[in-house]
């Protein structure tokens, strides 16, 4: 049977959708064992995660973090580098809005520490993104195992700090004390209603008004921008980068520089956005999310939108299924969510040679295809 290869629109905007959606017929076929009735579980997540009052601003905050995790781990895959820090550079980016809070905001007005805590968290995400760039750019050291035992250095100084000198006075839990009244950012519902506009509370802040920046910011850098072509030129030949007058090591820190930021900034949400203080563990596994989301979103920003709301769902809609029904437990809601990654990452390319082979019946011949090779006839 004749096989076509695949235009884009069908290579990244459909075959991600039969993906998920083949990850979702097994999940429900494991609940309908169990004794549920899938569609009725479908539904509650559904309504869970879109529906209820307050369910979209609660799906919304859960992708704000998804946004930045993985549009760290995508910048740094377009110049082949797996980072996987992402957790150990969000927490180290928390750590900086802390500082900055805590030391400024007796000092100055609360609008003047926030625009300042905002970009520290940032700068000190880059610096915990860059040091393993430049161990593998100087020293050979390997992307993955770096970010690995930085997550790890990361989390231990966290609990070195908030166990000790950053504890609050008087208390045993591993925080600080709160920030100052005003040092947060507002929440979306507070400015809705101020404006007239009903809205259920949630903790939907202004950090996804940045979180879209970002998005819209790194298309820029990777796609319109000189930076952003050698970084990509880095990740398909170093080689080719050094012809063309540009140091791959110099490439290699900068662009951990930049994933590490991004990731950093996913503190907006849980520090400044929520909590007004930093708290032990706060990222809560969303580093690592985010590799998922990166994957599933094909390393483009307009897909890790689409995969950081899908998953968004999932957190909020699994909570809900928790809620509802005795059977499913939140175990249950994270196997749904292991199946979506190994049906978009391990998987991706299974259902490839059918759709190529549907495709090639639909549209027919390639007329781009060189036609095949006959033999000469001889004569007698």
């Amino acid at each position: 049977m004749m096989r076509r290869p695949l235009p884009k629109w069908i290579d990244i905007g459909v075959m991600p959708i039969i993906n998920i959606f083949a990850a979702f017929v097994v999940a429900g076929i494991i609940i309908a064992l169990i004794g549920e009735n899938p569609i009725t579980a479908l539904s509650v997540m559904v309504k869970g995660a879109f529906v209820y009052k307050g369910a979209l601003g609660y799906t919304l905050f859960y992708a704000t973090n998804f946004i930045f995790t993985g549009l760290a781990v995508a910048v740094a895959f377009h110049a082949t580098l797996f980072n996987i820090g992402g957790e150990g550079q969000a927490m180290i980016g928390g750590l900086g809005i802390g500082i900055v809070a805590l030391s400024l905001d007796p000092l100055l007005p609360p609008l003047l520490v926030i625009l300042l805590a905002i970009p520290m968290a940032a700068v000190f995400g880059a610096i915990w993104g860059m040091i393993p760039g430049w161990l593998q750019a100087k020293r050979g050291s390997h992307i993955v195992i770096t970010t690995i035992m930085f997550n790890f250095i990361a989390s231990s100084i966290m609990v070195w700090l908030l166990a000790g000198m950053l504890m609050a006075p008087g208390q045993m839990s591993p925080e600080t004390r709160h920030f100052a009244e005003g040092v947060g950012l507002l929440q979306i519902h507070q400015i809705a209603n101020a404006i007239g506009i009903p809205m259920a509370r949630s903790p939907l802040n202004l950090s996804f008004l940045v979180a879209l920046a970002a998005l819209v910011g790194v298309w820029v850098l990777i796609w319109r921008t000189r930076l952003g072509y050698i970084i990509r030129a880095t990740g398909h030949s170093e080689k080719a980068v050094i012809y063309a007058g540009h140091d791959p090591a110099k490439i290699i820190m900068i662009t951990m520089a930049i994933s590490g930021g991004l990731a950093g900034l996913m503190a907006l949400n849980e520090i400044l956005g929520v909590q007004e203080r930093v708290i032990l563990n706060f990222t809560s596994g969303y580093g690592f999310t985010g590799i998922a989301v990166a994957l599933m979103g094909r390393n483009h920003p307009f897909g890790i939108l689409l995969a950081s709301l899908l998953f968004g769902a999932l957190y909020q809609g699994g909570a809900e299924i928790d809620f509802e029904f005795q059977t499913i437990t939140r175990e249950m809601v994270l196997m749904i969510q292991g199946l979506i990654i190994l049906f978009s990452g391990a998987l991706a390319l299974m259902f490839h040679p059918l759709m190529e082979r549907l495709y090639g019946m639909i549209a027919g011949p390639d007329s781009n295809a060189s036609p095949p090779k006959t033999k000469r006839a001889e004569h007698g």
